[in-house]
C-alpha cells in the first residue's frame, strides 16, 4: 500500500521504516528539515537498535522517503498520525497542538476512501473529536485509532511483531478494518491478536497499560522504602511475591524509578483528563504513584551523601548511566540525569558517562562534566553511582575497577549488581531497599 506517516520522531520514524520493511511504499513527513535530511541519509536522529539497517534497506529499495512537504501525502491511501503529545508547560494535561495541526494540514490531501490511522497517545475523547472534523471536510475518509505499545530499545521488534493490535473505530466500518488488516498482514498471520473496539476504549488501552505498569514499579519502590526502615531486602521480597502467578516478577525491580517520554507524562495526562470528565477520584492513586517515583531520586541522593560521610561538598562522584533506560539515548525525564544534576547542585564534582546518551545529556545540562570513557569517569572517584543498568555496567569487574577509584564505594541505583561479589572485592555497596 501507499502510506504516509505524519511525524517522524521516535514513533513515526520507526513506524515508517518498519512499514517499508513489510513491503509498503512509505513517505515520512515532518516539519523539521534537519531531521528529514538525517533520515534521508539513513541516519536515525535517535539511538534504537536495528534502525540504521532498516532505514538503509528502505531507502535503497525506493520504498521509503522522507520530506517536509505535506502534499506528498496526496498519493497515499493510508495516513498514520505519529506526532508527539507532550505534557503542557506548567500543567499535567497533554498538549494536542501537534495532533490537531497534523490533521488540519492533512485534510486537503485526503482522497476518496482514504484511511487515517492515529498512533499518538491522546486523552480519551480526542479520536471522536478528530473523526468529526475529518468527516466535516472529507466525508469519505475513515479514522481508526491504533495505539502504539513500543518499548524503547525494542521498538523495531515491537512494531514488526506486536503482542496485540488494537483498532478503535466507528461501528460497522468493515472496509477500514480490512485495509488495516492488509497493512498488518504479516503480524496477523503470525498469530498476533487483534482487538476491535470503539474510539474511547482504544485511547484508554495505552494510558491504562502505562498507568498499570507505573503502579507496579512504584509499588515495589514503596516496598523498598519499608525495607529500608525494617532491614528487609526488597530484591528477595520481589523474588518471593513474583512467584505468585497473579503478580509475576516482571517490573518488580526496585530502584531509581521510571522516566522517559511516555510513562511520566502519560499518567499525568490521564489524571488531568479524568478530572475533566469528572472522574478524578478514580485516579487519585496515580498521584501517589508519581510521588513515590519522584521520591526515589531524592533517596538516591541521600544514599550518595551517606556513603560520602554526610556531605557531598567537594566529593568526586562518577555517574554511570544517563539515559532513562538501557539501549536508548533518551534522557527525557530521566531519573539518572536528574540525580546527576542534583548531585552537582549539592556540591559534588560529577563526571558522568553513558554509552549512548552523553550528547543528549550535554544539551540539557551543559554545566555537568561528561566523559565518553568509563575509565576516565571513574578515575579517582570518591564514589560511583550506577544509575542506568547498561549491560556493560552490570558486567563490570569490581577488582579491576578498584584500581581506578580513590575509594571503593558504589551506590547501585538499579539493584542490578551482585552485592556479595562487590563486597567480597572490598567495596562498600549500597542500594535502594537493601540492607
Amino acid at each position: 500500500m501507499r502510506i504516509s506517516v505524519i511525524g517522524c520522531g521516535y514513533l513515526g520514524a520507526v513506524h515508517a521504516a518498519c512499514m517499508a520493511d513489510l513491503g509498503h511504499d512509505v513517505v515520512g513527513i515532518d516539519v523539521d528539515a534537519g531531521k528529514v535530511a538525517l533520515l534521508n541519509d539513513g541516519i536515525p536522529p535517535f539511538f534504537e537498535p536495528g534502525m540504521p539497517g532498516l532505514l538503509t534497506s528502505g531507502l535503497s529499495s525506493g520504498r521509503l522517503i522522507f520530506t517536509t512537504d505535506i502534499s506528498a501525502a496526496a498519493d497515499c491511501e493510508v495516513h498514520f498520525l505519529a506526532v508527539g503529545t507532550p505534557q503542557r508547560k506548567n500543567e499535567n494535561a497533554a498538549d494536542l497542538r501537534f495532533v490537531d495541526s497534523a490533521v488540519e494540514n492533512l485534510l486537503p490531501y485526503l482522497g476518496p476512501g482514504a484511511l487515517v490511522v492515529g498512533k499518538s497517545t491522546v486523552p480519551v475523547g480526542t479520536a471522536a473529536r478528530l473523526n468529526a472534523r475529518i468527516h466535516e471536510i472529507s466525508p469519505g475518509t475513515s479514522l481508526i485509532w491504533n495505539p502504539e505499545f513500543l518499548r524503547e530499545g525494542f521498538a523495531v521488534a515491537d512494531t514488526l511483531s506486536p503482542d496485540r493490535l488494537v483498532y478503535g473505530l466507528e461501528p460497522g466500518n468493515d472496509a477500514a478494518v480490512h485495509i488495516l488488516d492488509e497493512i498488518y498482514a504479516a503480524a496477523l498471520g503470525a498469530g498476533t491478536p487483534r482487538i476491535t473496539t470503539d474510539f474511547a476504549t482504544s485511547e484508554l488501552v495505552k494510558v491504562a497499560a502505562n498507568a498499570f505498569l507505573a503502579t507496579k514499579i512504584s509499588f515495589i519502590n514503596a516496598m523498598a522504602e519499608v525495607c529500608e526502615v525494617s532491614g528487609a531486602d526488597v530484591v528477595e521480597l520481589a523474588d518471593a511475591i513474583g512467584h505468585d502467578s497473579r503478580i509475576g516478577r516482571r517490573f518488580l525491580n526496585a530502584g531509581l524509578g521510571f522516566g522517559g517520554g511516555c510513562l511520566p507524562k502519560d499518567i499525568r495526562a490521564f489524571m488531568a483528563r479524568a478530572g475533566e470528565l469528572g472522574a478524578d477520584q478514580a485516579l487519585t492513586f496515580l498521584r501517589e504513584v508519581d510521588s513515590i517515583n519522584m521520591r526515589r531520586r531524592s533517596r538516591t541522593i541521600d544514599l550518595a551523601r551517606e556513603v560520602c560521610g554526610g556531605s557531598l561538598l567537594g566529593k568526586r562522584i562518577a555517574v554511570l548511566g544517563l539515559a532513562f533506560k538501557p539501549n536508548s539515548d533518551d534522557v527525557r525525564d530521566s531519573p539518572a540525569l536528574s540525580v546527576a544534576a542534583q548531585l552537582q547542585l549539592q556540591g559534588a564534582s560529577v563526571v558522568a558517562t553513558d554509552p549512548k546518551a552523553v550528547e543528549n545529556s550535554a544539551k540539557r545540562f551543559p554545566e555537568l562534566v561528561f566523559s565518553d570513557s568509563l575509565e576516565d569517569a571513574v578515575r579517582d572517584a570518591d564514589a560511583i553511582m550506577l544509575l542506568t543498568e547498561w549491560q556493560q555496567y552490570v558486567d563490570l569487574d569490581p577488582y579491576e575497577l578498584a584500581n581506578l577509584v580513590a575509594a571503593p564505594i558504589i551506590v547501585d541505583g538499579r539493584n542490578c549488581l551482585d552485592p556479595g561479589k562487590w563486597r567480597s572485592a572490598g567495596w562498600t555497596y549500597r542500594a535502594l531497599g537493601r540492607p
